[in-house]
């Protein structure tokens, strides 16, 4: 099989980068034809102005013109990939690919209605910008051959939100880089130390981080330091409550790149997911899940029926009611009181690499293949 990447996909996210590489560990040749329109730019929805939104859509309308040229000069293939955002890209390589005799598979993985409307609340449903994204995914996942999500909780929930037939929507793990489970661990923690625990990722309602900050303040007078890294939407609403109850053993860090970030886990004792209570919240299994899994780390996250197709409640992995600072106190309570990491309860993280990620995906593009036969 030979697959072409395509497109203006951010290969600064995990997801593309594990989508790609899963393929080639599995024996698919794949191609890529991109345009790296989004370096620089880690949320996009703290991109805050029209001007720079304008800058940003001329980059985007830019490199269309390249990209196609690119792929019309392109060897035969089977399928078009288009990562995430993979929105635009379908409808300009639609018909290209048709002409080809190639197949569109589509990452949805995030939908930017969902994100921006339901989530994130950036604007109300009813604003224009609401609507016009609502008809663009509507049509978008129905141009292609193949379009998939993240979990089945998020296929579903996407099969609902946008009219769509049941069953239609794939479902393809997150899954975490080899970096991190490569990544040497600290030694158990030693009687009478405190507990490291570790939060990091952009500060959205979906990861729930003023829970943490609550359960952190619950727990003010506990051997425990917490150690907040990230930045984003958040963020002031974080600083105001760190400003108004000082917690001397919270720190918090802006930003750290990957070597660094990996450090950071290795030396945690435990770390935390995500807390937010919307639906996409409950309907999703971020990176850092994964991610801390594959370095053996115990994780306390919101339980869901996302998370349940991966973990279960055990000493190693708790899971917990959303936006429940008081559930969440309690669960690292329990990992304080003890020294050991219980490892047999820690899922293997050769069920979530970049080879188990591309064997599902690979099963999503065999010729036949319905998506609601695809199993996590």
């Amino acid at each position: 099989m030979r697959v072409v990447l395509w497109g203006t996909s951010d290969t600064g996210k995990p997801r593309v980068r594990l989508l790609r590489d899963g393929l080639r560990a599995n024996g698919v040749e794949v191609i890529e034809c991109r345009a790296d329109i989004w370096g620089g730019v880690q949320d996009k929805s703290q991109i805050h102005g029209a001007g720079r939104w304008l800058r940003q859509l001329a980059r985007l309308v830019a490199a269309y013109p390249v990209l196609v040229w690119r792929y019309l000069r392109l060897p035969a293939h089977d399928w078009v990939l288009l990562g995430y955002p993979a929105i635009p890209d379908i409808f300009v390589i639609r018909v290209l690919a048709w002409l080809r005799g190639a197949r569109v598979a589509m990452d949805w993985f995030l939908s930017a209605y969902d994100t921006v409307v339901l989530d994130r609340r950036l604007v109300g449903p009813r604003h224009l910008l609401a609507r016009v994204l609502w008809c663009v995914e509507w049509i978008a996942p129905r141009l292609a051959d193949r379009v998939f999500m993240d979990t089945r909780a998020h296929a579903r929930r996407m099969e609902t939100l946008f009219h769509l037939r049941a069953g239609s929507c794939g479902d393809v793990w997150v899954g975490a880089e080899d970096v991190f489970a490569a990544a040497p661990s600290s030694p158990p923690r030693e009687p009478g130390t405190p507990l490291r625990v570790l939060f990091y990722g952009q500060f959205i309602p979906l990861h729930g981080v003023p829970t943490i900050v609550e359960a952190a303040r619950r727990l003010r007078g506990d051997a425990i330091d917490w150690l907040l890294i990230g930045r984003g939407q958040e963020a002031s609403r974080v600083r105001a409550m760190l400003d108004a109850d000082a917690l001397p053993r919270v720190q918090w860090l802006p930003w750290v790149d990957y070597p660094e970030l990996t450090r950071h886990i290795a030396a945690a004792d435990v770390c935390l997911g995500i807390f937010g209570a919307s639906d996409k919240a409950a309907s999703v299994i971020p990176n850092k899940v994964f991610q801390v899994l594959a370095a053996a780390k115990p994780v306390i996250t919101r339980d869901s029926p996302a998370i349940r197709e991966l973990l279960r409640d055990t000493p190693a992995t708790r899971l917990v009611a959303a936006a429940d600072a008081a559930a969440l106190a309690d669960a690292v309570q329990a990992f304080a009181a003890r020294h050991d990491i219980p490892s047999a309860d820690l899922p293997s993280p050769a069920a979530f690499d970049a080879h188990a990620v591309g064997r599902q995906l690979l099963q999503l593009l065999q010729p036949g293949h319905h998506p609601k036969d695809c199993p996590t």
